[in-house]
Formats: structure tokens, C-alpha cells, sequence
């Protein structure tokens, strides 16, 4: 099993090349109400040709910007003759959020049109997939109740105190803290102050830290002995960004969607296999196959990573009693850029 870019091709070369026929474009929209404060709308990208079809998912947060989208169609100019290359040059300009689910579904498209498999394409055999839970401190026990040796990815809160973190030790199941301080649309009220970062880093001393505050002196002198801990996930849509942090990483997080582009992705991934960069997945809630494509992934860059990547059944407010467990079978389909759904 190769690593990317093995005798000097890159990934991004395994696929720019490779043709796309587009007949048709449509939109389908995806809801779940996850409070009643927080509607979540997602759109599925079909793209058919060669009778075939190819999925994605866009992932814009914004509900409201998903509705105007799904009313208004996809971008002109997408039917023709193609390859992922030059199809890919068509979306410059959409969000990166949005612009990957048009990847996304081209991949899978021609990759179907070719009779070939993501993996196949790569050279490289899909591997059960180890996922944590992201969620909050008090669904830990429910969701243990299902599966004892779950793991879990939390976002430490203003509210935390002593005798939750406390908790959360004895407990010993949390893989990643991510304070979140990359953010912009964070509230300040809910970041957690120096004090509670020095309880939870020294409490919890083998989860990474996702997304700690640097401009804080309190919190770098609190972090200073924990670099190789640290990870990034927001500020990551690019390799230049990988270049650009304080100190060079020892891991971190990989959102394909927020690269936007399936050529960006593969860059990444070279590159941090390169430099000896360990990754673990993250999602954006996706509802559609956009869930199933970063399980994927997933099962053929980083499977044995604390992955933040668990099936969407997770995200419903009641936890089904049939969630699946951690690890993830293997289950690609035969052909393209798809993941059975667990």
C-alpha cells in the first residue's frame, strides 16, 4: 500500500486527468431538526451521465443560505464533456463548504463512469474506521450504556468546572478537547479562562487540544509544555495554512470540506504524509453521503485515528438503541466515491 504521491505522482494526478461527462445537475434538500433552536438544512448534488450518477454534500451552515440555493438551482454551465480537472476550475468562486459537494459528486461520478473504486483508484485497501463521538459531558453515560468502550471528542465550556473534569478523568474515554478559540462566531462568554485550561490539560494529559488559544499569555504558558498535543482543525483549508501556524504540528485535523477542492484534499494529504503529520477526520454534520464519503476517507488516510466521524445517527438528539459501534467495518460500493451507509 503506497503513500501518497509514491514515485513521485501525486494523488492529485491519479484523478485530474480522469474524464467526466455530465448529462444533468439537481438538488435535494436534507432537514433535521436538532433543537428547536437549530434547524440544519444540507443539499445533496446528484450529477448524472453515461447512466450513471454521482453524489455529494454541501455542507454551508447557514439554513437559510441553503434554502436560497436549493430554490435557485445549480450553477450554469456544468453539462458537458469534462475531466475532474477542468470540471473542478468551473466552481472557483463558490464556498469551499459548498463547492465540495460538486467535487465530491464529480469524483464519484467518473470514478463510476470509469468502473473504479476510490480505493482501487489509490492503491490502497480500506481499514475499519475508529470513530469518537462529538457531543456533550452529559450524553457520555447514555451513549456508553449502548457501547462501553466508546470515545469522545468534547468542546470544553465556560460552564466546566473542577468536579466535571474530575469526572471526565475517572471516566478516562476523551480523545480530543477542542476549545474552539479559531473560531470567530464563538460567543467569548462560552471560551473557557486560563484556570479551567490548566485543569483540563493536566487532568486529561492524553487528549489532543484542538484549537487552543494562543493570544492568551495565561494559556500559552499552560500550553507550552503540551506543543506535541496541540492540533488545528478551523484555520486548516489548505497546505499554505499547514505552513503558516506557530510551530510545526505533530497532527491534525482533516475536513475535506473545507478545502473545497478534491486537488486541495490530496495536496493536504500528501504533504502531511510528507512531513510525518498524523490526521484524524472531522464532519460538519453531514445528513447524506457526504458522511459516508469522510468514512471513506477516513478508512484509506487515518482509520485508526480518534475520527470525528461516527454515523449521523449520532447527531439525533435521542440516540437510537441500534447506533452502531466503534470500529466501522470496511463498506465501500464497488464502484466510485461511496460508502455504504452502517
Amino acid at each position: 500500500m503506497p503513500a501518497p504521491g509514491a514515485g513521485n505522482v501525486s494523488s492529485w494526478e491519479r484523478f485530474g486527468g480522469l474524464p467526466l461527462a455530465v448529462e444533468g445537475c439537481s438538488l435535494e434538500g436534507l432537514e433535521l431538526a436538532v433543537s428547536r433552536e437549530f434547524l440544519l438544512r444540507r443539499t445533496v448534488v446528484h450529477l448524472e451521465g453515461g447512466g450513471e450518477e454521482g453524489l455529494g454534500e454541501d455542507v454551508v451552515y447557514d439554513a437559510e443560505d441553503q434554502a436560497r440555493f436549493q430554490a435557485a438551482g445549480p450553477p450554469p454551465g456544468l453539462v458537458g464533456e469534462h475531466t475532474l480537472e477542468s470540471f473542478s476550475t468551473l466552481l472557483e468562486g463558490l464556498p469551499e463548504l459548498r463547492r465540495w459537494g460538486f467535487e465530491a459528486a464529480a469524483l464519484d461520478l467518473a470514478l463510476r463512469q470509469a468502473g473504479r473504486s476510490l480505493h482501487e483508484a489509490l492503491e490502497r485497501d480500506p481499514r475499519p474506521v475508529r470513530f469518537v463521538a462529538s457531543t456533550r459531558p452529559e450524553r457520555i453515560r447514555p451513549l456508553r450504556e449502548l457501547h462501553p468502550d466508546l470515545r469522545f471528542k468534547l468542546d470544553p465550556e465556560s460552564y466546566w468546572d473542577d468536579a466535571l473534569v474530575r469526572e471526565l478523568a475517572e471516566l478516562d474515554c476523551v480523545d480530543v478537547v477542542d476549545f474552539k478559540e479559531a473560531y470567530d462566531w464563538r460567543e467569548p462568554s462560552r471560551t473557557a479562562g486560563s484556570d479551567l485550561y490548566r485543569v483540563i490539560v493536566n487532568s486529561l494529559p492524553d487528549a489532543l487540544i484542538e484549537d487552543p488559544g494562543l493570544d492568551d499569555p495565561q494559556k500559552v504558558g499552560i500550553l507550552e509544555l503540551h506543543r506535541d498535543r496541540i492540533t488545528w482543525d478551523a484555520p486548516i483549508h489548505s497546505v499554505a495554512d499547514v505552513d503558516a501556524l506557530p510551530f510545526a504540528p505533530k497532527t491534525l485535523n482533516s475536513k475535506p470540506s473545507r478545502f473545497g477542492s478534491l486537488r486541495g484534499v490530496l495536496d493536504f494529504y500528501d504533504a502531511c504524509a510528507d512531513r510525518g503529520i498524523a490526521l484524524y477526520g472531522g464532519g460538519q454534520f453531514e445528513l447524506g453521503p457526504g458522511r459516508g464519503q469522510i468514512q471513506y476517507l477516513a478508512s484509506l488516510f487515518h482509520p485508526d485515528a480518534p475520527n470525528d466521524v461516527a454515523p449521523a445517527a449520532y447527531n439525533r438528539p435521542e440516540a437510537p438503541a441500534d447506533l452502531p459501534g466503534s470500529p466501522l467495518p470496511p463498506a465501500p460500493d464497488s464502484s466510485g466515491f461511496r460508502w455504504l451507509p452502517s
